[in-house]
């Protein structure tokens, strides 16, 4: 189970509970994510990231291994999967197939932007918060649907307590620069037409990525299934757990 962007693992914990009795289940905290350690020079790219699950996978002696991703961790199995379609036995994505339609800046213009955005953040001080509880609001402010109990479990494994005090978010705020090392539409695309295991793509219809069906995206894969989620924004998983453990239990039976 690999977590999205300025996560950590244990947002998986109830879809890890449900599994769990019937399969072996390893949910990874990301380099610079929960408990992970952080890394040197900001070195954050999704390349990156595949580079930690293969090691992982390699590590942990995993064969036939199923993959289940969120957000940007969806689009980390996605990338290993294309890479290594062999070790791959199912893939399930939760609103983590995207494809830039923009047109990239001159690589100059990614450098210097990127160097901006690092410094931007060095001289930025991050959030803090006096309670697990405050931070707990700042979740709920982001995802309306969270009960007062998924939020609070959320911050407490989010966040450490400072040498003042006060709780900050456990992530690295590096994450947040957009490296100009990124791989281009038609490479993800390549990749993805590599994956022959079966692949399940969700998707909440409130959500702010794109329908992937509309943006032509099954195309690019030749075992894929779209299920549309109503009801649900970017946080499937936290959103619409039942109807998302029934999907994952059809691709993973």
């Amino acid at each position: 189970l690999i977590h999205g962007g300025l996560d950590h693992c244990r947002n998986w914990d109830a879809v890890a509970r449900e599994l769990q009795p019937h399969f072996h289940v390893i949910a990874p905290d990301l380099r610079g994510h929960g408990d992970s350690d952080w890394a040197k020079g900001s070195s954050y790219s999704l390349s990156d990231n595949v580079y930690d699950l293969a090691r992982l996978i390699d590590h942990a002696g995993l064969e036939n291994a199923a993959l289940v991703g969120h957000s940007m961790g969806g689009m980390v199995a996605l990338a290993y999967t294309g890479t290594y379609p062999d070790k791959v036995l199912r893939l399930g994505v939760l609103d983590g197939a995207f494809l830039s339609a923009t047109q990239p800046l001159p690589i100059h213009q990614q450098m210097s932007r990127w160097i901006d955005q690092l410094d931007g953040i060095a001289a930025r001080e991050p959030s803090a918060f006096k309670t697990v509880e405050e931070a707990a609001q700042r979740l709920s402010a982001r995802n309306k649907r969270l009960t007062p109990e998924l939020a609070l479990h959320l911050a407490r494994h989010g966040v450490r307590q400072g040498a003042d005090g006060r709780y900050h978010w456990k992530f690295d705020h590096y994450q947040r620069a957009r490296a100009p090392y990124r791989l281009a539409p038609e490479d993800y695309a390549a990749l993805w037409s590599r994956i022959t295991c079966p692949t399940l793509l969700m998707w909440g219809d409130e959500s702010f990525l794109p329908d992937p069906e509309a943006a032509g995206l099954l195309a690019h894969f030749q075992r894929a299934e779209l299920v549309k989620v109503a009801g649900a924004g970017h946080w499937l998983h936290h959103d619409r757990l039942d109807e998302v453990l029934a999907s994952l239990r059809r691709l993973l039976e």
